[in-house]
């Protein structure tokens, strides 16, 4: 897999922010074990995507999650870049036809970490204290356990929200473990929150690389470095909240793990106020991945209802 020097083997689009950038480069340096290459054959290209631009209201009012990746798609049918690595909680349910998801990175740790100056964990808050979070499955987990705790937007990236929290707009707010861990900033972490309390957004943790369903020759460049574990889990997920019809404006979490040849599915949907949740969950064999996603959210939908959905 030889190339000129001038045109790149491979042009991986990415955002810009700080853990973007970590993911574009760690998806690079992987493939460049996995195929003897130079990592400077292959360019990162920075696209900076609407839900980059747009800070100062929530996902859910500005567009939703696709916000952050139409950019990044519209650049993958132009040409001008052969892949875009992506957050997976981040990637849409429903892909642009002739786009496709063609590897995951080995996941991360997948769970919630609660930051803040004044006290050990949410229940430790005190009463009243501002949180502060732009997620709405956070919001709603939060205040299932604290309903008395204010909580106030928090866009940004890692480091914009970590700004946020030292200059007062809160006193705690929640980060993916798994963020932090790849920007090297763990330490950060107040506590670790249990999954039991808040199951993860789908696909939180993963990295998910993005691709044109119909270029053989990124997706044989790709297959080197899929982690099949993850995109197992991956599939259950992403079925679930696609039965769903899951969006920023309902909040979901869903966890799918492994277990020898049987695969454990959690799931959990909730009102905005944390007051009324449905949760579930069950095994099947690895090669149900996908059903196992969709019952369970057909188990959820027939204990709580459409109107139940229709208010988040």
């Amino acid at each position: 897999m030889q190339s000129e020097a001038s045109t790149p083997v491979l042009r991986i689009g990415t955002r810009g922010s700080p853990l973007a950038l970590a993911q574009a480069h760690e998806t690079r340096a992987r493939l460049a074990v996995a195929h003897g290459l130079d990592e400077a054959s292959m360019e990162i290209v920075v696209i900076k995507t609407s839900g980059d631009r747009i800070q100062d209201r929530s996902l859910s009012e500005a567009g939703g999650k696709g916000l952050f990746t139409k950019e990044l798609e519209e650049a993958l049918f132009s040409g001008a870049i052969d892949i875009a690595v992506h957050s997976s909680k981040d990637v849409p349910t429903f892909l642009p036809e002739g786009l496709t998801l063609i590897a995951f990175l080995p996941r991360e740790d997948v769970r919630d970490a609660f930051l803040s100056p004044v006290a050990g964990s949410i229940r430790e808050l005190p009463q009243g204290a501002l949180l502060g979070t732009s997620s709405l499955r956070r919001r709603a987990m939060a205040l299932r356990v604290r309903p008395d705790l204010v909580v106030v937007e928090f866009r940004g990236n890692v480091q914009t929200r970590l700004a946020k929290l030292e200059n007062g707009v809160a006193h705690g707010t929640l980060l993916a473990l798994a963020g932090l861990r790849r920007l090297g900033r763990a330490e950060l972490a107040t506590s670790i929150l249990d999954l039991d309390d808040f199951l993860p957004a789908v696909g939180q943790g993963a990295v998910a690389v993005e691709g044109r369903a119909d270029d053989v020759r990124v997706r044989e460049l790709l297959a080197a470095i899929n982690d099949p574990a993850t995109e197992t889990a991956l599939v259950a997920e992403r079925a679930f909240l696609t039965r769903l019809d899951g969006s920023c404006r309902t909040p979901i979490g869903g966890l799918a793990t492994l277990s020898g040849d049987a695969l454990l599915f959690r799931g959990i949907v909730l009102s905005p106020d944390g007051r009324q949740s449905e949760a579930t969950r069950m095994t099947a064999p690895l090669a149900d991945a996908a059903r196992i996603g969709t019952t369970a959210a057909d188990e959820l939908i027939g204990r709580g209802g459409k109107t139940f959905f229709a208010t988040g």
